[in-house]
């Protein structure tokens, strides 16, 4: 993920609440999750060509050019070719004062994935679509082979995108598959592991909560789910829910992830563990 200098977590924040007034229809009349939906193809659309575009990506994120040229600048471009809510929030981006054009760019981009996760929460498939990222994660991190041909940027996006269908066609939601179409032909978004682990932690966020991925070697119970949920929460001081795997490789125990910090508490390691104090 990202770390923002103190001038573009300004404007980020900025930017979410207007993406919040936007999408959440505070204060305007409704948007459906269709139009939701169309909004992030859009804003994909714009990141693409700022992308594409270095002289213009940088004229409109130039904190020396006057905030009005820059989003008269974008309204000439795209007047009538974008929805007016779209080109609003596009304004109102490029108004803001940012570290670096490429940090303007990526807030576009992650504009239209929250959209998309603005249309699952309208549609109450959020958790859905968190545990469908949080099954293709775990596949992904088992064939190296498939990471390494959809990360591949050499090929047609197309034929990366066609990859990821064999893997999950009809076995996700459509808010999922446009998440994962768009991670995989994003030029921003090179690698498909770490951008589905930022799709995560946003829908996590979105719900107020982090998520640990937890490994197990057997299926864990509901039950067994909560207390490890209730323990975490504790743990961190804020709420965890719990997402599982299984992996019978680890033999016993449970391998925990919240965020950056992994708790491996699995037989294997400790079997690993032994080995080593036994060959020193």
């Amino acid at each position: 993920m990202t770390v923002l200098r103190s001038a573009s977590r300004q404007a980020l924040d900025a930017l979410l609440e207007q993406e919040n007034a936007l999408y959440e229809a505070k204060g305007r009349k409704a948007v459906s999750a269709g139009d939701l939906a169309g909004f992030a193809e859009q804003l994909y659309a714009i990141a693409d060509l700022m992308v594409a575009q270095p002289r213009l990506r940088r004229t409109l994120g130039d904190p020396a050019t006057a905030p009005e040229a820059r989003a008269g600048l974008l309204e000439n471009l795209l007047n009538g070719k974008v929805a007016d809510e779209v080109l609003e929030l596009a304004k109102y981006a490029v108004s803001q004062r940012w570290s670096t054009p490429w940090d303007l760019t990526d807030s576009i981009e992650g504009a239209g994935d929250d959209a998309l996760f603005a249309a699952a929460a309208k549609d109450k498939s959020l958790e859905q679509v968190e545990d469908e990222l949080f099954r293709l994660e775990r596949i992904l991190e088992a064939n190296g082979e498939a990471v390494g041909l959809l990360d591949e940027q050499t090929v047609e996006a197309d034929r990366r995108n066609a990859l990821l269908d064999s893997l999950v066609a009809k076995k996700v939601s459509a808010t999922t598959l446009a998440l994962l179409h768009h991670a995989v032909a994003s030029q921003r978004k090179r690698s498909i592991v770490l951008a589905i682990d930022d799709l995560l932690e946003k829908t996590a966020a979105r719900q107020n909560r982090s998520v640990a991925r937890v490994v197990s070697a057997s299926p864990l119970t509901d039950a067994q789910e909560k207390r490890l949920a209730k323990a975490l929460s504790a743990m961190y001081g804020r709420p965890i829910s719990v997402r599982s795997a299984l992996d019978p490789d680890i033999r016993g125990g449970l391998v925990v992830r919240v965020g950056d910090e992994v708790i491996d508490g699995s037989i294997a390691r400790r079997f690993s563990t032994a080995r080593s104090a036994l060959a020193g």
